[in-house]
């Protein structure tokens, strides 16, 4: 009955720990979903969520991103944490599925415990595999909602481990014992050896000690989220023209938007309408200074239905690049256009020589709007105004448009960097 009792308990943290792995990778996953003909139903579902979190100060926070998504990150240190992601999923994702195949091929040759491969190194690669992987998936769409299921599931996987090492050890005795001396948990003797030593794995975890470790998990975890969040927020190329913050979407343009936005904002119709916008210590005026052709654009404002990347149906060679090729859908190409364009007519119509301008209320009511880098507070308040098309060479104005409210996926709450 005790066996019973024991195999009913494993079976319920596999559940369990599953469940929240399968969580975890779909918020994660979110980046996917938004661009495939699904999103609509995902969001059905998935938005009122968000929306709820988003309706307190003590929790909008976990619908808001740490690191850089909508702009070319600005730094080495932010390029390379972003290629990382992609690295860590791809290896992470190759470790369990490798790892997995060896388990299940020698359960059903009966060949016993898996001690080759991977497992001759450390006793848990897959579970090392997931949590690789999930931590490559919350790089690559950083919401921070991603980073407290990645603790979580991180906690659970260690206390699933704890619990089939006991059981191994009941059962298989001195032959696992030995395993167990020569191999790390999680990482290779050598590393572990240099760690502090745990007490035995005869037992399960009291809850105290889960609590605790659950905690400290978080607090590193999150806490890692935050400081990422305030880096990434104090790199952006920002600049301030006659009164607006400009941010462009890589640094580059921040010199042609010094130079363009004047034009722009002495324009008639751009000006009667940054006339009606209030301009105080409670209020700011964000411009996104971005190609018009920007993929991305759909997250910012509702541009038009070419920029909702979910009515596109080229999900799988989005996804693919976004992950193998981590900055293409940032620049899409822009380099390529003009390096293959002649002068003349052909070169002034060109995609390359256009920018969009889309300008942004921020707002807040819990304090004041001191400084550019406010605008991308978790508790600032953000509104769509309109868009600016216009000629970087020429400063010809082409086109002026209000937009609606929301972005191109309507209220969810999408990266504001």
């Amino acid at each position: 009955m005790s066996e019973q009792r024991e195999s009913d308990h494993t079976i319920a943290k596999r559940a369990t720990a599953g469940s929240v792995i399968l969580l975890s990778f779909i918020v994660a996953f979110e980046i996917v979903i938004m661009i495939s003909p699904f999103a609509l139903f995902f969001y059905s579902v998935f938005n009122p969520f968000l929306l709820a979190l988003n309706q307190s100060s003590l929790t909008r926070w976990l619908t808001a991103f740490f690191l850089p998504h909508m702009i070319v990150p600005p730094n080495e240190i932010l390029r390379t944490i972003r290629i990382l992601g992609s690295v860590f999923f791809v290896a992470g994702m190759a470790v369990f599925v490798i790892c997995a195949a060896q388990v299940y091929f020698g359960k059903l040759l009966k060949k016993g415990t898996a001690t080759g491969g991977l497992y001759r190194f450390i006793r848990h690669p897959q579970y090392l595999g997931l949590a690789v992987a999930a931590l490559g998936l919350a790089i690559m769409w950083p919401r921070m909602m991603t980073l407290v299921l990645l603790a979580i599931m991180v906690f659970l996987y260690y206390i699933l481990a704890r619990d089939e090492e006991r059981r191994m050890s009941a059962r298989f005795a001195e032959s696992y014992q030995a395993y167990m001396k020569r191999t790390g948990m999680f990482t290779p003797e050598a590393i572990e050896r240099l760690l502090p030593r745990k007490r035995g794995l005869d037992r399960t975890v009291s809850p105290l000690e889960g609590i605790l470790i659950l905690a400290t998990l978080l607090v590193v975890v999150v806490g890692c989220g935050f400081l990422l969040r305030a880096y990434s927020v104090h790199s952006l190329p920002i600049a301030q023209v006659n009164g607006i913050d400009v941010i462009t979407i890589s640094q580059e343009d921040t010199g042609p938007a010094k130079d363009l936005l004047p034009s722009v904002l002495a324009d008639s119709a751009v000006a009667l309408r940054m006339s009606h916008i209030a301009r105080d210590q409670d209020h700011r005026i964000l411009a996104y200074f971005i190609p018009v052709d920007y993929v991305m654009q759909g997250m910012i404002a509702n541009t038009g239905d070419e920029w909702k990347l979910f009515e596109q149906h080229k999900t799988i060679g989005m996804i693919t690049e976004y992950i193998l090729h981590p900055f293409s859908h940032l620049t899409e190409g822009h380099a390529q256009h003009m390096a293959g364009m002649k002068h003349g007519p052909e070169m002034y119509n060109s995609p390359v020589m256009k920018r969009r301008i889309i300008f942004i209320e921020v707002s807040t009511a819990n304090g004041a709007l001191d400084s550019a880098f406010d605008d991308f507070s978790i508790n600032s308040q953000r509104t769509p105004l309109f868009f600016v098309d216009a000629h970087l060479h020429t400063n010809e104005i082409l086109r002026v448009q209000d937009t609606p409210a929301g972005s191109g996926w309507g209220t969810v709450p999408t990266p504001m960097f």
